[in-house]
C-alpha cells in the first residue's frame, strides 16, 4: 500500500496500521506501564525490601534497648524518658524518634531512586522507547513511589503499636506536659499523627524526585533530598532568623504532638500541612519541565 496525502492510515510492514500521528493501530498511551507492573518492580528491588525490613525491626530494637536498659518511666519530661509507660507512649516515641532522619531517608530513598535509578542502569531511554509517555512513565513512578513510602509509614506505626501493647500494655497516652488520654482517644491520635506525618513528608518526596530527574546518579538524588533537610532542621535552630524560621520546610515537622493534648491546637499542623504541599507542588512543577525537556541518553 503506498501512502498518500489523503492517506488516513498506513500500513507499516510487522506493525499493522499506523495511525496519522505515527503510532501503531492498538497503541494506547494511557495503557503503558501499568501501576501493577512499576509496584511490582519496584517490591523486586533489594532496596525495597531492605528498607521495609529495617522498619519491620526497628520497634523490635527499641523494645529490646528498653527491656535492657533501665525503666526510663515514671515522670519523665522527654518522649523516652515516658516511652515505656504504655503502649501507645512507645509507638509515640518511635515516631518521634524517626521524624528528623530516619523517615526522610525512606521518603527520598523511595523517590529519588526511582528515576535516576533507571537512567543509571541506561533502562530509561528503552522505557520511554516502548513507547511509555514521559509524564506517564513519571506519574505511574511517582503513583508506586508513594504507595511504598506510606506503606513504610504504617508499618513502623503499626509495628510500633503492637510491639507496644503486647509489652507495656494498653495504658493511657500520656504526653510530657502530663495530659493523659484514654486508649481508645490516645490510639486515634497515634494514627492522625502518621497521617500528620505522610503529608508533611510530601515536600521531601517533591524534592527528591526533582533531584531524581536532573541526576543519573540515585545516590546524588537521595543524599540531596537529605542534606536540604539536614540543612533546614540546623537552620531552625537559630533563633535570630524569628519568623523566617516558619517558610522552612521541616519547621513544623513535630507539630503533630499537638494532637497529644486534650485541648489541640490545630494551628501548628495546619500551617505544616500547607507549607508541604506548597513546596511538593513546586517540586513537582519543576519535575514535570525538568523531565518534559531532558535529553535522555541513559
Amino acid at each position: 500500500m503506498v501512502p498518500t496525502a489523503d492517506s488516513a492510515v498506513v500500513r507499516t510492514p510487522g506493525y499493522g496500521l499506523a495511525q496519522p500521528d505515527g503510532s501503531v493501530e492498538g497503541y494506547r498511551p494511557g495503557k503503558t506501564l501499568p501501576l501493577r507492573v512499576e509496584l511490582a518492580r519496584q517490591l523486586r528491588r533489594r532496596r525495597s525490601w531492605l528498607t521495609l525490613g529495617f522498619l519491620l525491626l526497628l520497634p523490635l530494637l527499641l523494645v529490646g534497648a528498653f527491656e535492657l536498659g533501665d525503666d526510663g518511666s515514671g515522670g519523665g519530661r522527654s518522649y523516652a524518658d515516658i516511652a515505656t509507660s504504655s503502649g501507645l507512649n512507645f509507638a509515640v516515641f518511635t515516631l518521634y524518634a524517626s521524624t528528623s532522619f530516619l523517615l526522610v531517608v525512606v521518603v527520598a530513598l523511595f523517590f529519588g531512586d526511582t528515576v535516576a535509578s533507571e537512567a543509571a542502569w541506561s533502562s530509561l531511554k528503552y522505557l520511554l522507547a516502548a513507547p511509555v509517555p514521559r509524564l506517564r512513565l513519571l506519574r505511574q513512578k511517582t503513583k508506586v513511589a508513594a504507595l511504598l513510602s506510606v506503606f513504610a509509614l504504617m508499618l513502623v506505626t503499626g509495628v510500633a503499636l503492637a510491639a507496644g501493647i503486647v509489652w507495656f500494655g494498653t495504658g493511657s497516652l500520656v504526653s510530657p506536659t502530663g495530659e493523659s488520654l484514654s486508649f481508645p482517644r490516645g490510639l486515634v491520635m497515634v494514627v492522625a499523627a502518621a497521617v500528620y506525618l505522610a503529608v508533611h513528608l510530601s515536600w521531601v518526596a517533591g524534592l527528591a524526585l526533582w533531584l531524581s530527574v536532573s541526576t543519573d546518579a540515585p545516590l546524588g538524588a537521595v543524599g540531596g533530598a537529605v542534606l536540604v533537610s539536614i540543612l533546614s532542621q540546623i537552620l531552625d535552630q537559630i533563633g535570630a532568623l524569628g519568623d523566617l524560621r516558619a517558610y522552612l520546610p521541616t519547621h513544623f515537622a513535630t507539630s503533630y504532638a499537638d494532637l497529644f493534648a486534650r485541648d489541640i491546637d490545630w494551628s501548628g499542623m495546619a500551617n505544616g500541612c500547607f507549607s508541604a504541599l506548597a513546596y511538593a507542588t513546586a517540586f513537582a512543577a519543576l519535575t514535570a519541565w525538568r523531565f518534559r525537556r531532558k535529553d535522555i541518553t541513559s
